[in-house]
């Protein structure tokens, strides 16, 4: 258990001595960030909302409140909304991208925030679409968080298995097509991953990543495929799921021609997209291998990665 001047901070969490910790995050949160972050997961997940919002406040002064990257295990937003309703959380939070996380976190969880919370500056609902729910349990869509500190979290490879998999010729790939952001938006998913993108379909653009002619593969619909795309996409400690699904819907929102959400016709794109996944030799615990076509418009996408967690 971490210790500081000779107090355990478990004891203190314990005692409900919250005001106390609180003053100790924001001591050590200008001077040493690193050993604020578990002062901050045990208020974010321990303390009444009431104080734990406060971790946010800057009354206290400059460099004392935390941020939307300020975490531990997790973004401290993500462990304080991952605990509390968006009713108890929302007169309490102020800073604009905070109170914007934190209420796409309780979207994942299956709150409906239509109409009861700001609508989101890029536009995307504040309700999950039946497609983002459907691959997932609302369980698996946030970290677990520990009350001590650390989280809990099944990692969501793709393909999960090869049991759905099965032999497929991939074709020689079609012809690459520069420039699109969709390209731009599906690599920077996660650090680990590369992409591509083709004029032709599924198999031509998984012919340009996959290890060679002759793949394990399978198609799928995209609902299977999402909760993987917002996971790589929310792989580092500061960040939570909230970023991932707001970058998933980003990518395709650009894969719609658009510059701005439009759910219905994200909905369309994803009722007519075409998914493929394959297996990878070298695949160990953490992957992800998928293409992307929409017929119509002709164009496919793949990406391709594995990394440790």
């Amino acid at each position: 258990m971490i210790t500081y001047e000779g107090r355990r901070l478990g004891e203190l969490a314990a005692a409900g001595r919250w005001p106390e910790l609180l003053g100790l995050f924001r001591r050590l949160r200008g001077t040493s960030p690193r050993a604020a972050g578990p002062v901050g997961h045990l208020i974010a997940y321990g303390a009444p909302p009431e104080v734990a919002a406060r971790l946010f406040d800057g009354d206290a002064g400059p460099g004392t409140a935390a941020g939307e990257h300020d975490c531990d295990a997790g973004p401290l937003w993500e462990v304080l909304a991952a605990r509390h309703s968006w009713r108890r959380l929302a007169p309490l939070l102020e800073p604009a991208p905070v109170r914007r996380l934190a209420a796409h976190t309780r979207a994942l969880l299956g709150d409906d925030l239509a109409g009861c919370a700001e609508a989101d500056p890029e536009g995307v609902p504040l309700v999950l679409q039946p497609w983002e729910e459907a691959g997932w349990e609302a369980s698996c869509r946030v970290r677990e968080y520990l009350p001590r500190g650390g989280a809990r979290r099944a990692l969501l490879a793709l393909p999960a298995s090869r049991e759905d998999l099965g032999p497929l010729d991939l074709p020689f790939s079609g012809s690459e097509v520069h420039g699109q952001d969709a390209t731009r938006l599906l690599a920077g998913l996660a650090p680990w991953l590369q992409a591509v993108c083709v004029r032709g379909t599924a198999p031509d653009a998984a012919a340009r990543l996959a290890p060679g002619r002759s793949a394990f593969a399978g198609h799928l619909p995209f609902a299977a495929a999402y909760p993987a795309l917002v996971q790589a996409a929310s792989g580092l400690p500061a960040l939570g799921s909230a970023h991932g699904r707001l970058a998933v819907w980003r990518l395709l929102t650009a894969m719609t021609g658009a510059r701005r959400p439009a759910p219905a016709e994200v909905d369309a794109l994803v009722g007519r997209l075409r998914c493929l996944t394959w297996a990878d030799p070298r695949d160990e615990l953490w992957h992800l291998h998928l293409a992307l076509e929409d017929p119509a418009t002709g164009l496919a996408w793949a990406v391709t990665g594995s990394t440790e967690p």
